[in-house]
């Protein structure tokens, strides 16, 4: 806690500021928190945030955080704009096994499935970290 104190014109003045970790931080923290939970390892806290904060805002997105392990629309997504773009690795069969691994690991009955944390492991899995380092 930090305190401002001021006098001006006879009135003293005092401020409380707590500084507060951001949105965004609170959210790679309960990733991390996943990452614990569910695949019992601890997290790469530096891959972590770089692989958040490239989702960008699509993280404060209820919707747009989660992937669905049931819809094969949304693996062929993140098949396709994360592992193929993002990642540069070939359209083959290694993906769907890869991406298959990690969302049974995840777990079938959670629903709460973090697009960060997906991205996370399927990064790892493929040892593609130098992708963040551009």
């Amino acid at each position: 806690m930090i305190i401002f104190v001021s006098y001006l014109s006879g009135v003293i003045t005092i401020n409380y500021n707590t500084f507060n970790m951001s949105k965004r931080d609170d959210l790679i923290e309960k990733y991390a928190a996943d990452i614990k939970d569910k695949f019992g390892e601890d997290a790469d806290m530096d891959l972590l945030k770089k692989v958040t904060v490239g989702l960008g805002p699509s993280i404060y997105n209820i919707d747009a955080s989660k992937v669905s392990g049931s819809d094969q629309k949304e693996l062929d997504t993140v098949k396709n704009n994360y592992l193929i773009k993002k990642l540069g690795l070939p359209d083959n069969a290694k993906l769907d096994e890869a991406l298959a691994t990690v969302m049974d690991k995840y777990g079938s009955s959670n629903r709460n499935k973090h697009r960060a944390v997906i991205y996370y492991k399927l990064c790892q899995h493929f040892n593609k970290a130098s992708v963040y380092d551009k």
